[in-house]
């Protein structure tokens, strides 16, 4: 599956957000001003200004919005919440050359919110991926104790895990040696 590199930024952007929502009583990775900035600068979001809290409240929200896409098996149910939070972000799409990178398509209207920026940049990577019919590459982490997002971009759509080295790695090791331990009596 070819992705543009704008495309698939947005796609890590969208992994990264989802993956800030606390989970089961957890920490949450977007728990006030200061998680925001992190955010916007591991993300290297370009073009926002000033943040306050109703740009954290809003970023939680399009969070929410993006878990339910992940969450839903159905094309057309993912359709919808994306065409809804691409719409609401009043996407201007625009070609830019910017920060090194060759053209690619801005969806976000100038100086719009951090929120709004995400809704349509990564709406539009998610929308890139139902209209390829690849909804499935859209997962959650299967070892018991993770259930973070990730996109699986494997050629043969396989992957199991947000990552082999660490949830995948794991899970072998103790089916290993769960196994020795059962051959040895």
């Amino acid at each position: 599956m070819l992705i543009p590199h704008d495309t698939r930024i947005a796609l890590d952007t969208v992994v990264d957000l989802v993956n800030t929502a606390p989970e089961d009583g957890g920490p949450d990775g977007l728990a006030d001003m200061a998680a925001l900035h992190v955010f916007v600068h591991r993300n290297a979001i370009s073009d926002v200004g000033d943040l306050g809290e109703k740009d954290l409240t809003a970023v939680r929200d399009v969070r929410t919005r993006f878990a339910d896409i992940f969450a839903t098996t159905e094309a057309r149910v993912a359709a919808r919440l994306v065409n809804q939070l691409v719409a609401a972000a009043g996407t201007t799409p625009q070609l830019t050359d910017h920060d090194g990178y060759d053209w690619h398509v801005h969806y976000f209207a100038p100086g719009a919110s951090v929120a709004d920026h995400l809704a349509a940049d990564c709406g539009m990577a998610l929308a890139f991926i139902v209209v390829a019919g690849e909804q499935e590459r859209l997962r959650r982490c299967e070892a018991p104790d993770c259930g973070r997002a990730f996109v699986d971009l494997s050629r043969n759509r396989s992957r199991r895990y947000c990552s082999s080295r660490t949830c995948g790695n794991r899970l072998h090791v103790a089916a290993y040696r769960a196994r020795r331990k059962e051959a040895s009596g």
